[in-house]
């Protein structure tokens, strides 16, 4: 790439010809670059501790389905959220993150205390705690 300026007289000073000439230049996107993640991974969630509602981030390196199970500290299954197939993304914000609302599978709020949640892919599996506190 060849740039001309038109400031050969004034050194170290740039004006809006030097700038046009730079843009136009440079190759055009068509469309906004997106990061892919290069691994599958669960995150903490948040709040931690939380009351009564908390958020699950997650990034996945490959579309897949996804599935998040909630035990107790005694390992009873609580709640199982199914999330469903998603794209390779960071799911990370609370508009795309898991979402548990502090209640078992039967509406029911849990008490207070350790949970666990587990991230299940058709190739990843990882678990984290979480604390509800009331």
């Amino acid at each position: 790439m060849v740039i001309r300026t038109y400031n050969t007289c004034h050194y170290g000073i740039v004006d809006i010809k030097d700038i046009t000439l730079i843009t136009e230049a440079m190759p055009i996107l068509s469309a906004p670059m997106r990061l892919q993640p290069i691994s599958t991974a669960l995150l903490p969630n948040y709040p931690n501790p939380f009351n009564p509602e908390t958020w699950i981030p997650y990034s996945l390196a490959h579309a897949t389905d996804v599935k998040i199970l909630i035990h107790a500290a005694d390992g009873r299954l609580i709640r199982q959220l199914n999330i469903g197939y998603r794209d390779a993304d960071l799911y990370i914000d609370k508009h795309h993150a898991a979402y548990w609302d502090g209640r078992n599978g039967l509406g029911e709020p849990v008490a207070s205390g350790l949970y666990f949640y587990t991230l299940t892919t058709d190739t990843f599996t990882a678990t984290r705690r979480m604390l509800i506190k009331k």
